[in-house]
């Protein structure tokens, strides 16, 4: 499979490093791949990877037409612009795209699903969600059976990082926000993260995979973790708890889902309770298969991980509709 990379800041340089580093192994598994060409916003930054030997492409959008290229694969961000184009670009010229961008599926995912299934090939973003946790593989086929009524979890490591160092260390947020940040937990603008945004782009398409309904980010009540201070996170540990921001949808059995994103008192018998640091972690309860939890590291190299794991599905021909079922069904 030939490969293009559009995007080379940590995630993208990660997927490069681990397709190159991984190459041995991903062959012995059968799974030939090669980045044929790469494109980013400054040819001269110094990064993290090898990009010696792989055509560099000035213009992103080159990327999508180009004959040499089977997967175009999005680290670039964003919920339009340049993402949105080389999108609907990459997948209007037959090729199959891969992104880790949740701003870009919770606001266009079903117009890119219908052209994926137009153009016969596949649209993939496990990486959107939780890092190299495949939550959405488990959500659309280890759970597949189930009628889920609800998922919850934390789904942003930069705001569980900074509450889990807020409680243990007993610093205000703000000492935290600025550790996070210095370390590249968090962003120079951090708003996404700890206003809740980038929780609600991502149970939005949870939401959408679990419930069979279009993303809507619309419908999600969204509050972040600005005004927690420490005495709520004493006030918590005192009553046998802790508060994480946490992503909770339900269905109830007139079929009405109900979306929210806010910071939860989460008692310490509870195991959401004791996922701390950059980890993400996801409650699912279905109808057969009962409770289920799932978490581990949601955010740089473990994304790069998800990334190649679609890409691997592709080349092992393992595709299926982007949100479980055909896009005309997404209401």
């Amino acid at each position: 499979m030939r490969i293009a990379l559009a995007g080379l800041g940590h995630v993208g340089a990660a997927t490069l490093r681990l397709l190159q580093a991984n190459a041995e192994l991903l062959a012995e598994r059968g799974q030939m791949m090669k980045v044929v060409a790469v494109s980013a916003r400054d040819k001269g930054k110094k990064r993290d990877c090898d990009v010696s030997g792989i055509d560099w492409v000035d213009d992103v959008l080159d990327l999508a037409k180009r004959d040499d290229v089977d997967i175009v694969v999005e680290v670039v961000g964003g919920a339009s612009g340049i993402a949105l184009e080389l999108a609907r670009a990459a997948l209007k010229n037959g090729k199959h795209f891969v992104t880790a961008n949740k701003a870009l599926i919770a606001a266009h995912g079903v117009e890119l699903a219908q052209m994926a299934e137009t153009h016969k090939v596949q649209l993939s973003f496990e990486a959107s969600v939780c890092g190299a946790v495949p939550v959405l593989k488990m959500l659309r086929e280890g759970l597949a059976a189930n009628r889920i009524s609800s998922i919850r979890g934390i789904l942003n490591g930069t705001c569980n990082y900074i509450l889990t160092r807020m409680e243990s260390e007993g610093a205000d947020f703000a000492t935290i926000l600025a550790d996070a940040q210095k370390l590249g937990y968090a962003e120079a603008d951090p708003s996404d993260d700890i206003d809740g945004i980038d929780t609600a782009n991502k149970l939005a398409i949870l939401a959408a995979v679990v419930f069979g309904r279009a993303p809507d980010l619309g419908a999600i009540f969204v509050e972040g973790i600005r005004a927690i201070t420490l005495q709520d996170l004493r006030a918590a540990s005192a009553k046998g708890g802790r508060i994480k921001l946490l992503g909770i949808a339900t269905r109830n059995e007139a079929g009405e889902v109900t979306q929210r994103v806010q910071p939860v008192f989460v008692p310490l018998t509870e195991a959401v309770a004791n996922v701390g640091g950059v980890f993400n972690a996801l409650e699912i309860s279905g109808d057969f298969s009962g409770e289920t939890l799932i978490q581990g590291r949601g955010a740089g190299d473990p994304t790069a991980s998800a990334i190649v794991a679609d890409l691997v599905d592709i080349a092992r021909g393992n595709r299926g509709y982007a949100f479980g079922v055909p896009a005309e069904k997404l209401v």
